[in-house]
């Protein structure tokens, strides 16, 4: 079974940088897709980076000069690396994880995603 803890949210001021980081349990044995999910209030789930099992990546239109999204060979921790940030980007950020070693079309489709962990709060001050 896999678990998926996340930690590193936070307020930042505009401009500012932020560290997300994503434990993720059970995933060393079978192929997934991992990422990162964000819901701001009001609107629906999109999601922002995804990082597909031999390391393909996948950004979201609206963010891709602004992130990084990692992950470490044992597939174990998922990083995402937040930069630039605007009030925009104030949401509640999610990890995640579906079977399957491609993360193709996955930005568009979350109900696809399996596993999910807590959210995070990003607050973006102007």
């Amino acid at each position: 079974e896999v678990q998926v803890v996340v930690s590193g949210g936070d307020s930042v001021q505009a401009g500012g940088s932020l560290r997300l980081s994503c434990a993720v349990s059970g995933s060393s044995y079978g192929e997934y897709c991992l990422g990162w999910f964000r819901q701001a209030p009001g609107k629906e789930r999109e999601g922002v980076a995804l990082i597909g099992n031999y390391g393909e990546v996948y950004y979201a239109p609206s963010v891709k000069d602004r992130v990084a999204i990692s992950k470490d060979s044992a597939k174990t921790f998922v990083n995402l690396q937040l930069s630039s940030l605007t009030p925009q980007d104030t949401a509640t950020y999610y990890c995640a994880a579906r079977s399957g070693p491609s993360c193709y079309k996955g930005l568009g489709n979350f109900p696809s995603f399996g596993y999910w962990g807590q959210g995070t709060q990003v607050t973006v001050s102007a």
